[in-house]
């Protein structure tokens, strides 16, 4: 199955070059359809003039964002030499405390 997803240039540029192998999201209703061996596309927003399509190898369940960031090494997103405040304000810079209470989390693992 394919899905697609919208991408800011700096997470999307950074999956073309091979350096952020998991992706991070809500675990909402969207992302609940998602199995490992389905291709996600991804669109780089804000420009939305490019596309990149990645295979689902692994999906990782999490209460939290902290609870992922914890289990799951930094490089993987890319981020090495960020401290866990980092992490998790700016990932609450797209998503809302309140989302995450709700939802839960989701690492998505992928090979480009």
């Amino acid at each position: 199955m394919e899905h697609q997803m919208r991408l800011y240039s700096e997470y999307f540029n950074s999956i073309k070059k091979g350096k952020k192998q998991v992706e991070v999201r809500l675990n909402d209703e969207k992302r609940r359809k998602i199995n490992v061996g389905d291709t996600i596309v991804f669109i780089k927003v804000p420009e939305q003039n490019e596309t990149i399509k990645v295979q689902v190898t692994e999906l990782r369940k999490y209460d939290t964002f902290k609870d992922m960031y914890t289990d799951i090494p930094f490089k993987d997103f890319d981020c090495e030499g960020w401290s866990m405040e980092e992490m998790v304000n700016g990932t609450y810079e797209i998503y809302t405390p309140e989302q995450e209470r709700e939802w839960g989390t989701l690492a998505i693992t992928i090979k480009y």
